[in-house]
């Protein structure tokens, strides 16, 4: 029997409605795209700093490792996995980057180019531990990575005693300040792997399988693909983007913490879920995510410029969530209605 071509299995990222699923995913990042423009309005009209170039761009920084770890849980979110140790795992790397930047036997462009590899190769060794745990013996990815939080977590801290890694060379840490035609350059670099990853998704057959995966995985088996391996380069992925992202934090920031990261996982899962992203897996998009990102950013910078306290702001965020899952659950129910 002749094995069935990768159309096959190509399952669309959306779910068969009556509307063509072209225009399906432009109604579907349309309408994010106009809660976005809705919070901005709001957000310009309660404090005149918020539209100021300066905050502006504060934004675009702030949201730039959101958006990379929110790049890389799509990939896992698509196939219906979850990973939480984001977080952590943006500590580690960073750690890991930070002990190479400190190496005096190297050049300033070489330990910099060897810290950035060794922040990325980090955190793929560490997906790709997540996806072999997964797919081999089918644990649920909430419980692998709930253990990979805690193993990178004590890493990070083990590795460094429990101190921060500091004084890096200004080179590192001017490109955390640095812009582009106005734009900053962490933004930029945010922007670069949201492009690649749409490219990888929509126009190749790895990304084709991915949602296909999320959608019917023994489907995808039967038709003589291994799941096996698609899985766990979806995890190995996420992990290479948490890389980025630590790598970023620490130009910003210009210090690499063993206790940075709390919460960061929670942030990325948002971006998902508001842009669209279900995650029973299947359906979403990577552009989805993107602008789900903004709103966060958006949210949480407006929120501070009208003086919302902290606890305010997490109940805020929360509802925002909620309504957002919500929404999406009614928007699928009533575009799949015959």
């Amino acid at each position: 029997m002749s094995k069935p071509s990768d159309s096959a299995v190509a399952a669309p990222a959306y779910p068969a409605t009556l509307l063509p699923s072209g225009l399906r995913a432009l109604v579907r990042e349309s309408g994010i795209a106009l809660a976005l423009l809705l919070l901005v309005a709001v957000f310009s009209m309660l404090s005149p700093l918020f539209l100021t170039a300066d905050n502006v761009s504060n934004i675009f920084t702030q949201i730039a490792i959101n958006i990379c770890l929110a790049v890389g849980m799509t990939f896992v979110v698509l196939i219906g996995g979850i990973d939480l140790s984001v977080g952590s795992l943006t500590a580690l790397c960073a750690v890991v980057a930070g002990t190479v930047l400190k190496l005096d036997s190297l050049s300033v462009g070489m330990a910099i180019a060897l810290a950035v590899a060794a922040s990325i190769a980090v955190g793929a060794v560490c997906g790709l531990i997540n996806g072999c745990v997964v797919s081999r013996w089918g644990v649920p990815s909430f419980i692998v990575t709930l253990g990979m939080l805690y193993v990178a977590r004590g890493a990070a801290l083990q590795w460094t005693d429990a101190r921060s890694i500091y004084e890096f060379p200004d080179l590192f840490n001017e490109f955390g300040t640095a812009t582009v035609a106005g734009m900053p350059a962490l933004f930029l670099v945010a922007l670069a792997l949201v492009g690649l990853a749409w490219l990888v998704l929509t126009r190749t057959v790895f990304g084709r399988i991915i949602y296909a995966i999320g959608n019917n995985e023994e489907a995808v088996r039967l038709a003589g693909h291994d799941v096996f391996r698609y899985k766990i380069l979806a995890f190995t992925i996420c992990g290479a983007a948490v890389g980025i992202a630590a790598v970023l934090y620490m130009t910003r920031l210009t210090v690499a913490s063993p206790i940075l990261g709390v919460g960061f996982e929670l942030n990325a899962i948002a971006a998902v879920v508001i842009g669209g992203t279900s995650l029973a897996g299947g359906r979403g998009s990577i552009i989805g995510t993107l602008l789900g990102g903004c709103i966060i950013g958006v949210l949480a910078n407006g929120l501070v410029l009208i003086e919302v306290g902290d606890f305010v702001r997490q109940m805020i965020t929360g509802v925002v969530i909620i309504l957002a899952v919500i929404l999406d659950t009614y928007r699928l129910r009533k575009t799949t209605r015959s």
